[in-house]
């Protein structure tokens, strides 16, 4: 076991100084111990890339200084007595936390804190259970601010947004976007890719699509720069046809 949990521990029962209980929360198990996945591969190889796509380029907008963790495809333990209740969300956001690698997701770990983002990708196998089972449970248990499901095939977009106890639908507007106000960000549907926007319309890269870009940018100077130098030399053989004929200016 990890020293965080008996910290964790402290700090949620300071106030009530029940150190039994303190003890207890401690003594959990921790990512070190619990599995983080099942091993299973995501439905299709669109469905994976999906995921990637949604959490890369969420760590290549707000890079490593702000406090917030993205993953995705892996165990999120939410049961005090241990290892027997998990979910593994396609894709999750959580606000506010130590920006750290994890292996799994472990709320009491973690200071209890479930995800404020929930993304699932709707599939022939996991559609009625991401829209009946799975919307229950992070409404009423994980009391996730925000959840929303997407399928990468047909782009079926709807989100939902907790009230109370129960979560409202949340329909795309006419530019296929739902604003995220846990993120601060659009979820927005773009050439058949459910990608994150800013308010201000720009869609947020990956890292691979940032290192194109800029080799794009990189190829265009280079070629701005070739294009000068054959006009320097054009101009100069052009001068110097005109000193053959002509003679010095």
């Amino acid at each position: 076991m990890t020293n965080i949990n008996a910290e964790i521990a402290e700090s949620l029962f300071e106030e009530d100084e029940d150190e039994e209980l303190s003890r207890s929360i401690a003594s959990l198990p921790t990512e070190d111990d619990l599995p983080c996945d099942d091993g299973v591969p995501m439905e299709t190889p669109r469905h994976r890339d999906q995921m990637i796509l949604l959490i890369e380029s969420l760590k290549a907008y707000w890079g490593e200084d702000k406090r917030y963790y993205v993953g995705g495809n892996m165990f999120l333990h939410y049961e005090l007595s241990g290892s027997k209740k998990f979910r593994g969300p396609d894709v999750f956001l959580v606000m506010d936390v130590e920006n750290r690698e994890r292996k799994s997701w472990v709320v009491w770990q973690e200071g209890m804190r479930f995800p404020d983002v929930i993304i699932e990708l709707l599939s022939d196998s996991t559609r009625t259970t991401d829209k009946t089972v799975k919307k229950e449970l992070y409404s009423r248990i994980f009391r996730t601010p925000e959840y929303y499901i997407y399928d990468p095939f047909s782009q079926e977009f709807e989100g939902f947004w907790l009230k109370k106890s129960t979560y409202e639908s949340v329909q795309p507007d006419k530019e296929k976007r739902i604003y995220s106000s846990e993120a601060g960000l659009y979820l927005v549907i773009k050439d058949d890719w459910l990608r994150w926007m800013t308010p201000d319309g720009h869609v947020l890269p990956t890292h691979l699509e940032l290192y194109r870009h800029s080799e794009q940018k990189l190829e265009s100077a280079e070629q701005k720069i070739y294009e000068e130098r054959q006009r320097a030399e054009d101009a100069e053989k052009l001068l110097e046809k005109y000193r053959r004929r002509y003679g010095e200016l």
